[in-house]
């Protein structure tokens, strides 16, 4: 076998060039390619997979990741409790293989959280917090000389687990933080509430619900606003402001002319103060004109002032209007005595 010297110079090597190998096994030299050796080399003395560092900080730390010696670093991070910030320093980006992982895993909350970048470029997918148990994956890409996120673990709330675990009304109450009441979950359609406390009711209409199922003991009203109030019994006052008309309900005319000159007044309850004569024992009438009347109601009358003492009556009770005839005891003082008069709802039915 020649000399090394004697052999011609191979300027460019590949992976299926051979090289000359003894074996003891075999007893003799044989060849081997270049490749298989690298193969060989590789399976047999490559480094760790994962190299782990564990650190145990105080709030503010500044860790920096190891110069990598294997494919991916993993800072576990174990803090006695919860931190309000702190930092991890990744490798000087020159002595950072492409390719190369760092796992940060955290036992405890920090709050605030960064990673400085050590000479690379960019951090895509950086979290700002890592939750108790927690976890962020970024791995290095040489030609961009930048970090990215591979995955992040997200750490649920217990209450969270829970209801995915079995999502359950209760289970669902538990998980929220800002709910009120109690029971089970409401959805739009026909549902049930049980002794609901609805507040003040802004909006809506209410007009279509039953109250077959539900009972009113001596409730409390306070100020009530209707159209209509419908009751089966007797309507009593127990306190000193009586049942009748509130204010707007009422209203105000003077005759003119003389007094059997008709008046005009739309309204349910008010006065008519009469033209200025004289009084007289003889029969007078005159028409009031009011759209509030129809022809089964009936009309309340009495004298509100005058010097003079006069009967009063409520004759031709009709749609949209009522006769009021008047005389005197016998009084004749020239005056303007005033009537009042209340419209009571009434029906044949």
């Amino acid at each position: 076998m020649p000399t090394i010297n004697q052999l011609p110079v191979l300027s460019t090597i590949s992976s299926g060039d051979q090289l000359p190998v003894y074996s003891p096994n075999n007893g003799d030299a044989r060849r081997t390619s270049i490749g298989s050796l690298l193969t060989f080399f590789q399976q047999s003395f490559a480094s760790p997979t994962v190299a782990v560092n564990l650190f145990v900080p105080s709030a503010g730390f500044n860790i920096t990741v190891p110069t990598p010696v294997s494919e991916a670093q993993w800072m576990l991070i174990q803090p006695a409790g919860t931190l309000a910030s702190g930092t991890v320093t990744l490798p000087l980006n020159t002595g950072v293989p492409d390719g190369t992982t760092v796992l940060i895993t955290s036992t405890q909350e920090i709050t605030t959280f960064a990673i400085a970048l050590n000479g690379a470029t960019a951090l895509y997918g950086a979290v700002t917090t890592l939750a108790a148990g927690s976890a962020t994956e970024i791995r290095y890409y040489q030609p961009t000389n930048s970090w990215y996120a591979v995955n992040t673990t997200l750490i649920l709330a217990a209450g969270i687990q829970a209801w995915l675990g079995n999502p359950s009304s209760a289970n669902l109450r538990t998980a929220m933080t800002d709910e009120t009441g109690t029971g089970s979950l409401v959805f739009a359609t026909s549902p049930q509430l049980v002794t609901p406390n609805l507040g003040t009711v802004a909006t809506g209409n209410i007009s279509a619900c039953t109250s077959t199922s539900m009972v009113l003991t001596t409730p409390v009203l306070g100020v009530a606003s209707a159209t209509s109030l419908s009751a089966s019994g007797r309507i009593a006052s127990t306190g000193t402001a009586g049942i009748g008309y509130a204010t707007g309900a009422g209203g105000a005319v003077v005759q003119s002319t003389n007094r059997t000159t008709g008046v005009t007044l739309d309204k349910t309850t008010g006065s008519i103060t009469l033209f200025s004569a004289a009084g007289t024992t003889a029969a007078t009438t005159f028409t009031v004109t009011n759209n509030t009347v129809v022809a089964t109601d009936v009309i309340i009358l009495n004298q509100k002032s005058g010097t003079d003492l006069y009967d009063l009556m409520v004759t031709a009770v009709a749609a949209g209007s009522f006769n009021i005839t008047f005389r005197t005891t016998g009084g004749t003082t020239t005056e303007t005595p005033v009537f009042n008069f209340a419209v009571i709802k009434g029906v044949v039915a």
